[in-house]
C-alpha cells in the first residue's frame, strides 16, 4: 500500500490520467476520425496529454482549492 501523506498525488496521478485519456480520445476523434488505426493515434495523444496533465494538475489543484474555499460558504 501507498502512504496516506501521498494521497494528493496519487489522486492527482489518477485523475489527470482518466482526464486526459476521455479528453484526448474526443479530441482524437475529432481531428481524424475513424481511421483502422485510431487506438494507435489515440494512445499516443493520450501518453503526451498526461505527461502535461500530470504536474499540471498537481501546480493547478492548490489553486482550485483555495478558489472553492472563497466560493463556498461554510455552513457551520
Amino acid at each position: 500500500m501507498i502512504p496516506a501523506r501521498f494521497a494528493p498525488v496519487v489522486f492527482g496521478f489518477i485523475l489527470s490520467g482518466l482526464m486526459s485519456l476521455i479528453v484526448s480520445g474526443i479530441a482524437t476523434l475529432r481531428a481524424v476520425g475513424m481511421p483502422p488505426d485510431i487506438l494507435a493515434k489515440w494512445m499516443g495523444s493520450w501518453a503526451f496529454s498526461w505527461a502535461v496533465a500530470f504536474p499540471t494538475v498537481l501546480v493547478v489543484a492548490p489553486l482550485a482549492r483555495r478558489l472553492v474555499a472563497r466560493l463556498v460558504r461554510n455552513e457551520s
